[in-house]
């Protein structure tokens, strides 16, 4: 059966890079990119859920989930060095034409990919994954640009508590109409992987590097313009991250854009699973030859 979904290890520049596959190999390829905190469990239940028509290809960061997690002086945690494995596992895959699914840290790296070779992306789906300034909510990001510009002990304290289990589990409550439909193997599983020693150190590296996703910004808004790459956003309302403005700006330079607005938080799959699917398939028969 297609939906079947399978749990594979490739090498990438010499590390283990995990990833979920399911689908026929000879179907239009759907990648899905996964964001902070999380991992490709995040997509364990829209994978089969899309297998019957597409390919569906899920990793897991270098630093996340189940791919390898070296040391910071052993790997330079970059958003570029992230996309640099990513584009190498693809290739192995041999997945050079495909659309994409993309989550919080997984836009920058779609964003990369899509501007290093702009005839590789067959569509956008976006589910709070910024491509403007537009929706950056103060009270979340104020204090890590000032982290990032100013990294000592004092502006580090505060993002220290971005890796709690605390903050973990309000993103995935926080904003979510009925926060019974959220599983708590969620926030509970992100944060055991969270928790490994030297993680912490990872995850201030990255960071450090968030300013150099909107540095891209305007190379990638130039990429939309001159594309117009099909694009979906389904978003949650009520995210307190990544606000709702930050769905609506891609209007700016891609007019034919399809802007879903979910009575949820930043974790919209897990409330509304079943709406966003439906969205995807009416989405990519539309755009997909």
């Amino acid at each position: 059966m297609n939906s079947v979904v399978h749990h594979r290890t490739a090498t990438v520049n010499g590390m283990d890079v995990f990833y979920r596959e399911a689908g026929d190999p000879r179907a239009p390829a759907l990648v899905l990119l996964h964001g902070f905190p999380a991992s490709s469990h995040m997509f364990r239940d829209l994978i089969p859920a899309l297998a019957d028509t597409y390919r569906v290809v899920a990793p897991d960061m270098i630093g996340f989930g189940q791919s390898a997690m070296p040391a910071v002086d052993e790997f330079d945690y970059t958003f570029d060095t992230l996309t640099d494995v990513t584009a190498g596992l693809l290739e192995q895959l041999g997945v050079d034409r495909f659309a994409v699914y993309v989550h919080d840290y997984g836009a920058p790296v779609a964003w990369r990919l899509a501007t290093r070779s702009p005839g590789s992306i067959t569509a956008i789906i976006t589910q709070s994954g910024n491509a403007y300034t537009d929706g950056f909510v103060k009270t979340f990001w104020d204090g890590l640009f000032a982290y990032a510009e100013n990294p000592t002990p004092e502006t580090e304290a505060p993002l220290r508590g971005v890796l709690t289990l605390e903050l973990t589990r309000w993103q995935y409550l926080n904003g979510v109409a009925d926060p019974s439909l959220v599983s708590p193997d969620t926030w509970t599983i992100d944060q055991s992987l969270l928790d490994r020693p030297g993680n912490d150190a990872i995850q201030l590296a990255l960071f450090r590097d968030y300013p150099s996703n909107v540095a891209l910004y305007p190379p990638l808004q130039q990429y939309f313009r001159d594309s117009q790459v099909p694009l979906l956003a389904v978003w949650g309302a009520n995210d307190e991250i990544f606000g709702p403005d930050g769905a609506h700006a891609f209007l700016r330079d891609l007019p034919e854009a399809e802007i879903h607005l979910l009575e949820s938080g930043h974790f919209a799959l897990e409330s509304h699973l079943g709406e966003i699917t439906d969205r995807i398939r009416t989405f990519l028969a539309r755009v997909i030859s």
